[in-house]
């Protein structure tokens, strides 16, 4: 989009934040960039210019804007509606890969050469992998330093900096302030948090609580609309005992990180969702938050969405009666595939109580001071390591359980944010017991795949019978054509038309 000025000064001008995070604003004259719905008075169209990345605008020696702090913007849509070599970089990018494995590994994962994999981010983002790691580094910093009273030098390493010197250079030159500046910048009742929990939040608003070591409050952004009900209802409805829970209005969850583990729980805001984090290791924040971020879909560009499901003139009256609604993922794509397997052909309590059972035996023990989650999810290696007979399923089940759980296990499934969504369909389709429902499932909550479709699906089939839609599954596929790229949010909002438990926020 940025290379439509027309659009973007259109944007700018407006202070759309529909836009935020498709594109950025250098403004020539005080070498400063900005969201395109920064308050201050916007520039003359001629002293502006536009980017496809916070990356590129520090590249060209652009600083962030004070006032609107671009780097806060929601992530691009983009990234998570594609399943190309950029998109798939992005989201590696995001997840920390670059800072713990380096671009080789980067290129590794994607199954291309460092070479072409910088050509294809330089050409499409105006930045490298390494220039993306480092804006991404720098915003973990400016979180740390404004949510924590850590020491600079650990701030440092927690961010992914190889060194002190690096970091302050880096922070200089993206917020034209040194680390400490920062942090006196902020009013004193949000640096006077305590050493053994920080409560604050990334605009001027704090609040106290009791709370564990080393937890952070955080506000997600989000493109609005955003509509609440089937997505916490979903994760809620669906929450398996030890692992996941509804507690004071908050969706709660542990979540297994690279360096450790965290406990994460994520509150509906009108204009943001509240996200309380304790991790383990603070080398994990950044990871933690884009798989938050990816679990509730926080990234997705509604009006988009929509408007195209709109033109369905039988869709339009669900979509205008509730607008904004999102896919609700997951922040462990392993995971769901072993729950989408464990849910397969029973009652959503059912799939919670087989779940539960495998937590209790293979999961590992967390404590949590808060509430009352008590493991981890178990790793498919440790699901590889169950003796078949123990697993409380019918013996074809069993089957697909163990070959998927194997397969996890030695890693020749690969389903993380780098798949690639066509092959990794084949792979899944090509082992037993795996039909087009499980495999559109994961490939719409795990993989992301903003367009996969559930014709099979008996809630599905219902409700496009009772709006009058084709009810068979070649019918109803041939209807969804007119929905594409958007068919998993038209899942959505078919499935809010029933009054099952995940379709409303609990209470």
């Amino acid at each position: 989009m940025h290379t439509d000025t027309e659009r973007c000064v259109r944007a700018v001008q407006s202070k759309d934040a529909r836009f935020d995070g498709w594109f950025f604003t250098a403004v020539l004259t005080t070498r400063i960039y900005c969201r395109p719905s920064c308050p201050v008075v916007p520039p003359k169209p001629e002293n502006m210019t536009f980017y496809p990345s916070a990356a590129a605008c520090q590249l060209a020696g652009f600083r962030a804007c004070k006032r609107c702090r671009p780097d806060t913007s929601p992530g691009s849509p983009e990234w998570n509606q594609r399943a190309d070599l950029v998109a798939r970089a992005m989201r590696l990018v995001a997840d920390g890969v670059v800072d713990r494995e380096g671009v080789p590994g980067l290129a590794a994962r994607l199954g291309y050469s460092t070479r072409q994999v910088e050509r294809q981010l330089l050409a499409e983002l105006g930045a490298g992998p390494l220039a993306l790691a480092r804006a991404q580094r720098a915003q973990t910093a400016r979180i740390l330093i404004e949510t924590t009273p850590l020491p600079m030098a650990d701030i440092a390493f927690a961010a992914g900096f190889a060194s002190i010197r690096t970091f302050n250079d880096t922070v200089r030159e993206v917020f034209a302030l040194s680390p400490s500046e920062l942090r006196v910048r902020l009013p004193k009742k949000r640096t006077s948090a305590s050493t053994t929990s920080t409560s604050t939040s990334t605009s001027t608003s704090t609040s106290t609580s009791t709370s564990a070591p080393g937890a952070l409050t955080l506000r997600l952004p989000f493109r609005a609309p955003l509509n609440p009900d089937n997505l916490f209802g979903h994760l809620a409805a669906t929450a398996v005992p030890g692992v996941e829970e509804w507690r004071d209005g908050a969706y709660r969850r542990t979540l297994r990180l690279p360096y450790g583990h965290g406990i994460v729980g994520l509150t509906p805001q009108p204009d943001h969702i509240a996200c309380r984090l304790a991790l383990s290791d603070l080398r994990d924040l950044t990871v933690a938050i884009s798989r938050c971020r990816r679990l509730l879909d926080l990234d997705a560009d509604p009006v988009a969405v929509d408007d195209q499901l709109r033109t369905d003139p039988l869709l339009a009256p669900l979509v205008d009666k509730a607008p904004g609604r999102r896919v609700p993922r997951t922040v462990d794509e392993a995971e769901f595939a072993v729950r989408a397997v464990l849910g397969q052909q029973v009652s959503t309590a059912a799939a919670r109580t087989h779940a539960a059972r495998l937590v209790i035996a293979h999961g590992d023990p967390v404590d949590d001071p808060e509430g009352g989650l008590t493991h981890l999810f178990p790793a498919p290696e440790a699901l590889a390591a169950v003796d078949p007979e123990a697993l409380a399923m019918p013996r074809t089940r069993r089957t697909t359980f163990t070959t998927l759980v194997d397969q996890l296990a030695d890693g020749s499934l690969n389903l993380g944010v780098e798949s690639d969504w066509t092959q990794t369909r084949a792979q899944l389709l090509a082992l037993p017991g795996f039909g087009p429902w499980t495999v559109d499932v994961i490939a719409m909550r795990a993989l992301g795949d903003p367009d996969a479709f559930l014709p099979t699906d008996l809630g599905i089939r219902r409700a496009a019978q009772e709006l009058g839609l084709p009810s068979t599954p070649a019918a109803l596929t041939a209807r969804a054509a007119a929905w594409r790229p958007w068919r998993a949010y038209a899942v959505q909002y078919l499935w809010a038309t029933d009054s099952h438990p995940i379709n409303f926020l609990p209470v």
